[in-house]
């Protein structure tokens, strides 16, 4: 390539770089203020999660198209192509952690203007501030391609996982003890489940940045695989998994 092509190229991968860590910020914001609807009852904060949703629809199209005209027009090597190739994929991740925010902050308006008093008392900020977490430290390890911390984020989605099995406990012994939790409970399933959801988008992302640092795609390989990888290391055979597996099994 010429050195006018080289500057324009780069442009355009900066350029996607920086919108697609825009929309990871929309996201970001939009499931603050879904889990904020759910704690109260702000029919602006309802809306406000109803047009980020909009947005984010709209730079997804945006930068999926950028990404085709840059690809068309250069041909990248190395890294650069594993950048455009992970954003996107990882397009897809953010988009649809953007529709659970969004189905959050239904199930809150829903839960609201039922004026059910009798409402399972059941705390998912926590597991919500581990998700928003997940979500900011993938952004952070794509900006500054740091493939150990999108290693620890891939970890971080067993914590959630447990967090998600432990509510839906809780909503089932307040349905077999109180059927007039019923209703309610249900709606708060989901809104967990979609909490949950939010965490794998992360974790899919957070390979996806594995893959555009070293070039290794860690999927289904396990989070200690993900992390030999991140760190530079040789990625366990299947041989040894089986060892492991089959000493755990033992002990």
């Amino acid at each position: 390539m010429s050195e006018h092509t080289n500057r324009q190229f780069a442009t355009d991968l900066e350029t996607i770089r920086s919108q697609f860590l825009q929309m990871g910020g929309v996201v970001e914001a939009m499931i603050g203020e879904a889990v904020d609807a759910l704690a109260g009852n702000d029919p602006v904060l309802f809306e406000k999660v109803r047009e980020r949703e909009k947005e984010v629809n709209r730079r997804e199209v945006e930068i999926d198209e950028r990404i085709g005209l840059t690809l068309a027009l250069h041909q990248p090597t190395a890294i650069d192509l594993r950048t455009l190739l992970a954003v996107s994929k990882m397009l897809t991740d953010m988009e649809r952690s953007g529709d659970e925010a969004d189905k959050i902050a239904s199930l809150a308006r829903r839960i609201h203007d039922a004026e059910q008093h009798r409402m399972p008392v059941i705390e998912l900020r926590h597991m919500a501030n581990s998700v928003i977490t997940m979500l900011r430290q993938t952004l952070d390890a794509f900006a500054r391609q740091d493939a150990v911390q999108a290693a620890a984020v891939v970890r971080s989605d067993k914590e959630v996982d447990r967090e998600w099995k432990a509510a839906l406990r809780h909503l089932i012994t307040y349905m077999i003890e109180d059927p007039r939790t019923i209703s309610r409970a249900i709606d708060m399933i989901f809104v967990a489940r979609a909490l949950e959801r939010i965490g794998d988008h992360a974790k899919n992302m957070a390979e996806r940045v594995i893959y555009m640092v070293h070039g290794a795609d860690v999927r289904h390989t396990g989070v200690k695989n993900a992390e030999r990888t991140a760190a530079g290391e040789e990625p366990i055979s299947i041989h040894e998994k089986q060892a492991s597996d089959s000493n755990n099994t033992q002990s």
